[in-house]
């Protein structure tokens, strides 16, 4: 199926629908394909006036000729939203690809009569198309389907799949929760710089760029991380120094332990949602 005559439609037009939307268009979507539905009047101009997109605030009229429905609601409002659209959804016969967090696509199905669910775990960078994006499809996905949700979500980055919705837990804990342990590691570099003297400016700006770059240099590389950084560390050097401190410290089972946090708590509210 050629995106220049696959229909998809948006349910809800916030940020991770427009950067979606803006990835499409620069990889060739026609934006007469697309339509957008929301509720607020200033996002569906902002979006109209941005794109060229068609909106609407009637979600049911939004999805009826669709071949793809993206859902990109709240969490706490898509299991409302899916029964609201479920005959529509049924009589389109249209794929949905959920990007709510922590919702099982078997509930979401449940939710939508037994509609073919994709279920995308897309992060934070998505919004600058640097995401990280894993999907899960159950057996009843066909593969063209898989591949249209694929090259759909690949317009924010990159795309991996898992075979068990389970290692989604694990994927929330490191992807979708992962910038802000970046995050925190920027700032605690800052305060650390600030703290030997330097300008908050410089410190901030240090911390950053070291960030991109280090980044970048495990990206672009087929160099092991662990020899990337044995590579900087020289024996009784600064940063030998450092990483004993952190290695005494034990951060790696502090990371270990923060990490399976983030996975158990994203496995109880999937639990928690599919009682809805």
């Amino acid at each position: 199926m050629s995106h220049d005559t696959v229909r998809l439609t948006f349910i809800g037009g916030g940020n991770m629908a427009h950067s979606l939307i803006a990835g499409l268009l620069e990889r060739g979507w026609p934006p007469s394909q697309l339509c957008v539905s929301d509720p607020v009047p200033e996002q569906r101009r902002k979006l109209e006036e941005a794109f060229g997109v068609a909106t609407t605030a009637d979600n049911r009229e939004a999805v009826r000729e669709a071949d793809v429905v993206l859902l990109a609601v709240k969490p706490q409002d898509l299991a409302a939203v899916s029964r609201e659209i479920a005959a529509d959804v049924t009589q389109a016969a249209a794929l949905v690809i959920s990007i709510a967090a922590g919702i099982r696509a078997s509930d979401v199905s449940r939710w939508l009569d037994g509609a073919p669910v994709v279920r995308a775990m897309p992060n934070r960078p998505a919004l600058l198309g640097s995401g990280a994006t894993a999907l899960y499809a159950p057996a009843e996905v066909e593969a063209s389907e898989r591949r249209l949700a694929a090259e759909i979500l690949s317009a924010v980055g990159v795309v991996v799949w898992v075979a068990q919705e389970t290692a989604m837990d694990a994927v929330t804990a490191i992807s979708g929760s992962g910038p802000a342990y970046f995050f925190l590691l920027i700032e605690m570099l800052e305060e650390a710089g600030t703290a030997l003297g330097l300008d908050q400016a410089t410190a901030r700006l240090l911390a950053i760029e070291t960030a991109h770059g280090a980044a970048r240099m495990a990206r672009e590389t087929d160099t092991e991380p662990s020899l990337l950084r044995e590579q900087v560390t020289s024996k009784g050097g600064t940063t030998a120094a450092a990483l004993g401190v952190l290695e005494s410290a034990d951060v790696r089972g502090i990371f270990r332990r923060a990490i399976e946090a983030a996975a158990r708590r994203s496995a109880e509210l999937a639990a928690e949602a599919g009682r809805r």
